[in-house]
């Protein structure tokens, strides 16, 4: 193949808002995106990220604010002169037409020359992996078959930009891991910027070279992948990525280090809380492990549980359990430790630096979206 690599665009919004009325589904966004980064806008339904998707697109316009693409103010300027490429989920194909017209629409209508045309539709079908089916209709196509083929329709024309809309969301999961290492594999070979929207968090993890975590209309926190797990800022976000476990009781901050009690069991968090309005003590569950009642650990906490639900997941084992005030836990353990019978008492046991102290004042909105997302 002697595809060239495509001139990649910046993206910079600028206290964005977009009104409906009375509702605000964008509240004075900030965002950059650096020229070849893979970055995805990741909330539940309603939070504002496909939003700033489509006003990135051109799709919809700015209430306030500003948006430039390369550098250049783009307000204003309608989405067919801003050189994007764009996939959706409902893949958006003409079913008229074979794949290799499908793809070669975009450049019939930029008028490039028939001879450049068909070299490069062959190109972008090889990329996607789909020369073999030029000649085919989308209706004889399987699902992922067509989304490569939109993949391809969006690419061929080597935009400095693409923007994706849940692209894999109607797709079955082996389907869906399949085409994010390809979408993975596809960004790294061309350089392009992508913006990728979803609201699966592990399909965030997987694509992304950073998150933005959308919640209400507003960005909580952008970083990496491993800096929304290891160190969210809020826990709207700790909870939105990951599993997590929550310890709630008074706190009281000692030598530096906050201090909680939790049904006449005290533990302790290197982080102090004094920035804090109400705080509550946030846990991974790979950062727990689980030890006979009263047996030796390392770790400087200890909590009195038992094992409502024992899970084998091939790596290793979850295990959710349930704490002496009644709340729960998680625990996930390698297959390096004991596992344990569902009913059994255990010690779970962790380090004072492995407790993040987060705000806890908003708790029964997080758990109403907790809920919400193990419901989905």
């Amino acid at each position: 193949m002697t595809q060239t690599q495509a001139t990649a665009a910046s993206i910079e919004v600028r206290n964005a808002t977009k009104a409906y009325g009375s509702f605000k589904a964008m509240k004075d966004v900030n965002l950059h995106v650096d020229a070849g980064e893979f970055v995805t806008l990741l909330g539940p339904s309603g939070s504002g990220k496909t939003t700033t998707l489509n006003v990135i697109a051109g799709f919809t316009d700015l209430t306030s604010g500003s948006l430039e693409i390369g550098g250049r103010a783009v307000d204003g300027l309608p989405a067919h002169k801003r050189n994007i490429g764009v996939v959706f989920q409902n893949y958006s194909l003409f079913p008229h037409m074979t794949v290799e017209r499908n793809v070669m629409y975009p450049l019939t209508l930029r008028k490039i020359a028939p001879e450049e045309r068909r070299r490069m539709v062959g190109e972008a079908l090889e990329m996607v992996r789909m020369s073999e089916f030029a000649h085919r209709y989308p209706s004889e196509l399987s699902g992922g078959q067509q989304q490569r083929v939109a993949l391809a329709r969006a690419l061929v024309f080597r935009p400095p930009l693409l923007l994706m809309d849940e692209p894999l969301g109607a797709l079955d999961k082996k389907l869906r891991e399949w085409l994010q290492l390809e979408i993975k594999r596809l960004h790294r070979e061309l350089g392009t910027t992508f913006v990728f929207v979803t609201h699966d968090q592990e399909e965030a993890l997987v694509l992304s070279d950073r998150i933005a975590v959308f919640n209400a209309g507003r960005i909580e926190q952008i970083g990496t992948g491993r800096d929304l797990y290891d160190d969210p800022q809020s826990l709207f976000v700790g909870q939105f990525i990951g599993e997590s476990t929550l310890l709630r009781g008074a706190t009281s901050v000692n030598a530096g280090q906050t201090v909680l009690t939790l049904a006449g069991q005290s533990v302790v968090a290197d982080t102090p809380s004094a920035a804090v309005k109400s705080p509550v003590f946030f846990l991974r569950p790979e950062r727990m492990d689980l030890v006979a009642p009263g047996g030796a650990s390392p770790h400087a906490n200890r909590l009195r549980a038992s094992i409502t639900e024992a899970i084998y997941l091939g790596a290793g084992s979850k295990y959710e359990l349930r704490l002496a005030d009644g709340s729960a836990a998680t625990v996930r353990l390698g297959l390096d430790r004991p596992t344990w019978d569902i009913g059994a008492e255990v010690d779970v046991v962790f380090s004072p630096q492995d407790v993040k102290v987060l705000d806890g004042s908003g708790l029964a909105a997080s758990d109403q979206m907790a809920e919400m997302m193990q419901a989905h």
